[in-house]
């Protein structure tokens, strides 16, 4: 679940970028990256392991000159957390491209070989959108002619459209030319295109969420449409074109339920109202339930899910209270990575309000229970805190399968509700009653904001991938490169090495 930004200017991008990028921090916070275009056709390009705050000091933005440049916070799933991974990529040939992508490809084992034998070009990193660029590279070769033309990317998008499997969402700058984002055939991951206008020229931006355009000044047009390139030349003319044949809107539905930020719009949804439309249904299941239930107050687990709780909180007629306490430069807890930060940052993230919960009946609130382990460590807080009863509703439905489009799911063995029933979940995370929101009613949530959304990405809940291609091996070799024990160890190889270079 990464961020990425592109923008194509009259002016120095630069600041802009680095600007957007703080606002889609919540989508990675492992490392980020921006490479410009300067007025002589070459990469200015500055990565690093951190926050966009840490990485991008005055010395690196007075290097990144240039009036187009992309923008990428990264979220590690496949790979490790080596700066190597770090994106933007960048190849040389053809014309000098880079790229930046959001997303995971599920054929990337195929495309390597592809990469290796018929391309001829070498892959450097553990990384899918390293393979994704060397495609996009690969399909740009044959077109020899100086002066690309709209038709020969949109041309050599269709075809990496047809080698690539998975869920993407990519920015490309090619030297020269232009800008040219893409996204994969379901819509899987979040794309968004704006613009501005400014001393008669009309400038376009590309970014993961409609938050990211609104903080630089652009205003926003429209999602980019599955399987759909659009293309924008160095002085600013667009042209778009669908380059898949069979595409159609599936998004991944937790981008509603955790990742994006409430005040974006995602395939003309608002996250907020659908957020909360979660909580009414849940609320409705509730009282429904738990009639005979003594709850005192309802409690959120910052942030996600606030505006759940309090719509919850309204249908039960009950009290809504903030009872934790958020330390807000400590990162998003379920999306570090590897279980042992997790755990030590939950302590570090929260604190409670001893008044909220000391002799009452608790319900607890939160988006999702992924592992289990930190909602474990949040229930035992609360009773710490004097919580007489505890009750926890999620505003997801129980997560029971791995993620193989970007989120950090890897195995189901490290799910909480895999191979366990509601009680058992329960009884594992420590509370006195356990209620998941229904699928049915969260798809619903959803849909209520745009009912031209006929499917979704279920797959964590059902496992139903929508791509098709997801096999039972397929899951045991993601399983053995993206547990939290394989990323222990590849992250200590990745470590040596740095410091031998170093050295």
């Amino acid at each position: 679940m990464c961020g990425i930004v592109g923008i194509v200017s009259q002016s120095p991008v630069n600041q802009s970028i680095y600007n957007a990028l703080t606002l889609l921090q919540h989508r990675g916070q492992d490392a980020a990256g921006i490479v410009t275009v300067d007025d002589e056709n070459r990469f200015r390009l500055r990565k690093a392991n951190g926050l966009v705050s840490d990485i991008f000091q005055q010395v690196h933005m007075l290097r990144l000159q240039g009036n187009v440049g992309m923008g990428h916070v990264r979220y590690p799933t496949a790979g490790s957390s080596s700066v190597s991974e770090a994106q933007p990529f960048y190849v040389n040939s053809p014309y000098g491209l880079s790229l930046v992508h959001n997303g995971n490809l599920t054929n990337s084992e195929e495309l390597k070989e592809k990469v290796f034998i018929e391309a001829r070009r070498h892959i450097n990193t553990n990384s899918d959108s390293e393979i994704l660029l060397n495609i996009l590279a690969y399909h740009l070769d044959p077109i020899d002619k100086h002066n690309l033309e709209p038709s020969d990317i949109f041309k050599a998008v269709y075809e990496t459209n047809k080698d690539i499997k998975g869920a993407y969402a990519c920015i490309a700058l090619i030297i020269g030319h232009g800008m040219v984002a893409f996204r994969d055939p379901h819509g899987i991951r979040p794309l968004v295109l704006g613009k501005r206008e400014c001393n008669g020229h009309t400038e376009y931006m590309f970014a993961s969420e409609s938050i990211a355009l609104d903080v630089v000044g652009f205003e926003f047009v429209r999602d980019v449409e599955p399987g759909e390139a659009i293309y924008v030349t160095f002085d600013g003319k667009l042209y778009s074109a669908q380059c898949h044949d069979k595409a159609t809107l599936a998004p991944c539905i937790f981008e509603y339920v955790y990742f994006a930020r409430p005040d974006s719009y995602i395939n003309n949804v608002s996250v907020y109202a659908a957020r909360v439309h979660m909580g009414e249904y849940l609320g409705q299941k509730i009282a429904k339930e738990w009639q005979n239930e003594d709850i005192d107050v309802v409690i959120p687990v910052p942030e996600t899910s606030n505006d759940i709780a309090l719509r919850i909180a309204h249908v039960l007629n009950k009290p809504y209270r903030q009872g934790f306490v958020k330390n807000r430069y400590v990162g998003r807890t379920f999306i570090m990575p590897g279980q042992t930060q997790r755990v030590s940052a939950v302590r570090r993230k929260l604190n409670t309000i001893s008044s909220e919960f000391k002799d009452k009946n608790v319900l607890l609130v939160d988006d999702s229970i992924v592992r289990g382990t930190t909602s474990k460590q949040i229930v035992e807080m609360a009773r710490a805190a004097g919580a007489k009863k505890i009750y926890f509703a999620s505003a997801a439905p129980e997560i029971r399968f791995p993620n193989v489009y970007g989120i950090d799911m890897p195995t189901s063995e490290e799910l909480v509700a895999y191979g366990r029933n509601v009680d058992e979940i329960a009884e594992f995370i420590g509370v006195d009653g356990l209620v998941f929101q229904n699928l049915e009613d969260l798809v619903a949530s959803v849909q209520q904001e745009n009912p031209d959304i006929k499917d979704f990405d279920c797959s964590v809940f059902t496992g139903n991938y929508i791509t098709g291609d997801v096999t039972e091996e397929y899951l045991r070799h993601i399983a053995s490169l993206r547990n939290d024990l394989a990323k222990t160890k590849y992250e200590k190889n990745a470590t040596n090495l740095e410091i031998h270079n170093e050295n």
